[in-house]
């Protein structure tokens, strides 16, 4: 790799906890062939407040008279957070919750106290065909909010604010950085950006002590911590949280980065699949209560 130069760095960098590589790629549906990069099971509390994130990395698919993607099912306890960069998706909730997005757009869902909804491709991208990728990320909610009314925010990518690092442009879905505030509602603090390097060099952000703070490289390889530690394309890096240094990181021109950090929620977690709740009980309520159609149905 040839030796780029330093942009915006005055302070010594942040420490990586960790790299970790995702799961295998499967289906979720018949429209997202993901992989798993973290979830609840992997380590709850050193990734709270998030709880898992699929990457559905480019794909093409053939025009089709059939919209492919994931039917009904029910969520309760969190919020799923979609982010579109290429491909269209519509989606519908019990809750009235529903629209549709493109590239650069991000959906936030709270599912909360419980909607039954569905992530097709929009009819239009089925009939075109084409290159389709996504991000679905999970977010925990706080006992007192898990139980809360459901809500559903569709973000438009002119929406979010552009930030100028130097060697990348940022852009901002949630939270607060340099001044400038993206548009999501969180329950609980946190910051969400993604990166996008133009040139080669090094980017930092100053980001809490004592948050969660996780990097997700879509495309390209990013080097970080004092020692540039690689984290691979897909792979995951968990900053220490007790480290006050700023979060610095190196890559070359074409390098996509998800940055998410927050607040940790410190409340235990107990997942099973669509349910995210602290308590087993809390769990099997929240089967029963689906089953007798207390979430709602599509109509």
């Amino acid at each position: 790799m040839q030796e780029a130069s330093t942009v915006n760095v005055t302070r010594s960098p942040r420490a990586l906890q960790g790299v970790f590589p995702p799961g295998p790629e499967h289906w979720v549906g018949d429209g997202f062939f993901v992989k798993t990069v973290f979830w609840p099971q992997l380590d709850a509390s050193m990734l709270s407040p998030f709880l898992l994130l699929d990457h559905a990395a480019k794909k093409h698919f053939d025009p089709s008279q059939f919209r492919r993607g994931v039917g009904e099912h029910p969520h309760r306890g969190f919020e799923t957070v979609t982010f579109a960069y290429e491909g269209e998706v519509e989606h519908r909730d019990s809750a009235g919750g529903g629209g549709r997005i493109g590239p650069g757009d991000v959906q936030w869902m709270t599912a909360a106290s419980g909607v039954v909804h569905e992530e097709m491709q929009s009819e239009a991208f089925a009939e075109r065909g084409g290159d389709f990728e996504m991000v679905q990320l999970w977010v925990n909610l706080p006992a007192g909010t898990k139980m809360s009314a459901p809500r559903y925010q569709p973000l438009l990518d002119r929406q979010f604010p552009r930030l100028d690092l130097g060697v990348a442009e940022a852009r901002l879905v949630a939270g607060e950085l340099l001044g400038e505030t993206g548009p999501a509602k969180t329950h609980t603090p946190m910051t969400t950006f993604d990166l996008r390097f133009h040139a080669s060099g090094t980017v930092e952000v100053e980001l809490p002590t004592g948050w969660t703070t996780l990097v997700f490289p879509l495309e390209g390889d990013v080097q970080a911590g004092p020692g540039r530690e690689d984290i691979p394309a897909r792979h995951f890096g968990v900053f220490d949280r007790s480290d006050d240094g700023a979060v610095q990181l190196h890559a070359e021109p074409g390098t996509r980065v998800l940055v998410l950090a927050g607040e940790p929620i410190d409340e235990p977690v107990v997942a099973y699949g669509p349910f995210v709740m602290n308590t087993r009980q809390e769990i099997a309520q929240a089967f029963r209560d689906y089953q007798s159609g207390k979430m709602g149905h599509l109509l």
